[in-house]
């Protein structure tokens, strides 16, 4: 209950050169922390050709949180 919104998100998707539409694999998410947030953070949706552990996706969140 802490939680109160999520400000910035950005996202690495692992993909070849030519693919363009890493915003749409971002959408699951954000559509995800619709459920629970009123407000939508900034996003930005980045292309990388490798990920660690050769993930699909990583996400940086930041979160705010009322103490």
């Amino acid at each position: 209950s802490k939680i109160k919104s999520c400000v910035k998100l950005t996202g690495f998707v692992n993909s070849t050169d030519n693919f363009t539409d890493q915003p749409k694999v971002l959408n699951g998410f954000t559509d995800k922390l619709d459920e629970f947030f009123s407000e939508k953070p900034t996003r930005s949706a980045v292309g990388a050709s490798s990920l660690p552990l050769n993930v699909c996706v990583e996400v940086q969140s930041v979160f705010y949180i009322n103490e």
